[in-house]
């Protein structure tokens, strides 16, 4: 790979994850002042990144001249749970501070595609199984205090939120046109935000200021919308291991940025949770690896003695 290869993926990488950090720090920031009600975000949010990822799709087709690819179209499943994601990743906020919710959604995105590849056949080591026992201490520890108080339904919708993505996740797995995909399940939505809007209207439980609806076309747009198509071409240059530990680094960004702009405070208990879920999820993504590679070097050096 050549530098400027090299520096483009770097590059790419540090924006998406940004921009992944961002979303929460959006939300919270709506949400936590009341500036937009959770549903009003939501809708907005995935109509801005319907407009966003319409735009880049459309240049994409025009950079090849071929608008009649019919790659990369993506599915009602993607689509249901990206909106499942969405909704519940806004209404979580309500009752979650910034990093304690990018804590849950992240891990329970990776605790997600680990325990559906597990019901799939795929047998664990020793230290994925060590893994796997410290992540769920750590969520267990965090949340302790929460039980019979409304940050337990924050956790609930939270977790709801990550399980959405996780199998969002696995479902584009192997897509050959990620960005087309990302697309089209954006534009599947548009019956769901429908039904939404409808059913806000209704309730009278709408409430919009200036302020709430640029940060939910923040969080849509450039969040979201070119957060994840940037985030496909970082991709290009990470391996599978690589992308998922740098993933791990977005609820501790996400915390700082909750610092910055919310002025929330890092607690002890998040701290210690995220060292255990954060830790425990890096085991498993890295210590299959580390140690096959390991008893791949032994074994060479075993063949190799006279």
């Amino acid at each position: 790979m050549s530098e400027r290869s090299v520096l483009s993926t770097v590059l790419f990488t540090a924006f998406a994850l940004l921009a992944f950090a961002g979303n929460s720090v959006l939300c919270r920031l709506a949400l936590g002042e009341q500036s937009i009600d959770a549903g009003s975000f939501t809708v907005i949010r995935l109509l801005s990144g319907i407009l966003v990822l319409s735009l880049l799709w459309y240049l994409m087709q025009r950079r090849k001249g071929a608008p009649q690819d019919r790659t990369g179209r993506g599915s009602w499943g993607a689509a249901m749970m990206l909106f499942l994601y969405a909704l519940a990743f806004s209404y979580a906020y309500i009752n979650l501070d910034t990093g304690t919710g990018a804590l849950i959604l992240f891990g329970a995105v990776q605790m997600t595609m680990i325990l559906i590849s597990l019901f799939k056949g795929h047998r664990l080591l020793w230290v994925e199984w060590l893994g796997l026992l410290l992540a769920f201490s750590g969520f267990v520890y965090l949340l302790a205090p929460v039980v019979n108080t409304p940050g337990l339904w924050g956790f609930i919708l939270m977790t709801v939120a990550g399980i959405a993505w996780g199998i969002y996740t696995l479902m584009g797995r192997g897509s050959d046109n990620p960005l087309s995909d990302t697309h089209f399940n954006f534009f599947r939505t548009l019956p769901f935000v429908a039904v939404m809007l409808i059913l806000i209207l209704a309730s009278g439980e709408m409430n919009l200021t200036s302020k709430g609806i640029i940060l939910a076309i923040l969080s849509g747009a450039i969040a979201s919308g070119i957060g994840y198509a940037v985030w496909y071409r970082a991709l290009s240059g990470l391996s599978a291991v690589q992308a998922a530990v740098l993933q791990l680094l977005v609820p501790v960004i996400a915390a700082l940025g909750g610092v910055l702009f919310t002025d929330e405070i890092i607690s002890i208990r998040l701290m210690l949770a995220s060292l255990l879920v954060l830790g425990g999820i890096m085991l498993v993504v890295t210590g299959r690896y580390y140690l096959l590679q390991r008893q791949a070097s032994r074994a060479i050096s075993g063949n190799t003695k006279p």
